[in-house]
């Protein structure tokens, strides 16, 4: 499969963050957690006096070690970009947005399907956002189990233990949200449909 230009991956990777972000943005707005790194540093946001982007980029490190070491250098360096931009649009999005009638059933699934395809656009770029997204592209490239089932898999860990911290309705419309992101994924980046270079 011929690869993108380096231009397209960079219009990729802008594209792809800032529909992330928005998909942040309406979980946050809704008070609403996701799987991955995301909802951790979206549940950490809510006991630490730090902001979402900050937690975020910090949680995500180590798996750009990863990605250099499994996917090389082009691969972990643009989602170390990618991960940072998330970062930075999501804390700053409140100077552009504001949402004044939420419904949180709502939020939950636009939140997840614009993540979801923000996702799917960095992985056909060469990047990802870090975090487990690095783990479930190795488990993918490895074993040929699809991003969108894996992914699946470790947001039910993270959203399940998070029933400690907020409450059963929480829990239900961020498992909403999960299933709406993780269904892009699993639909749309198929090993055997879509072959990703990292190089």
């Amino acid at each position: 499969m011929e690869k993108h230009s380096r231009k397209e991956d960079w219009i990729a990777i802008l594209t792809g963050t800032f529909l992330v972000a928005q998909g942040v943005f309406f979980l946050q707005s809704a008070s609403l957690l996701t799987g991955g790194t995301t909802g951790l540093a979206l549940l950490a946001s809510q006991f630490v006096p730090l902001s979402f982007g900050v937690l975020y980029f910090a949680a995500n490190c180590p798996f750009y070690l990863l990605a250099w070491k499994r996917f090389g250098s082009r691969f972990a360096f643009n989602s170390a970009i990618s991960g940072a931009l998330v970062s930075i649009f999501t804390d700053h999005l409140y100077l552009v947005i504001s949402l004044d009638s939420i419904n949180a059933v709502y939020c939950a699934v636009a939140g997840g399907l614009l993540m979801g395809l923000g996702m799917l656009i960095l992985f056909r770029h060469r990047s990802s956002l870090g975090g487990f997204n690095v783990l479930c592209l190795f488990i993918q490239d490895k074993f040929g189990i699809s991003v969108g089932k894996s992914q699946l898999a470790i947001d039910f860990v993270i959203l399940v233990a998070s029933f400690f911290f907020v409450s059963p309705e929480v829990i239900g419309l961020s498992i909403l949200g999960a299933i709406a992101l993780n269904l892009v994924l699993a639909m749309n980046h198929k090993p055997t449909r879509y072959s990703v270079n990292y190089g």
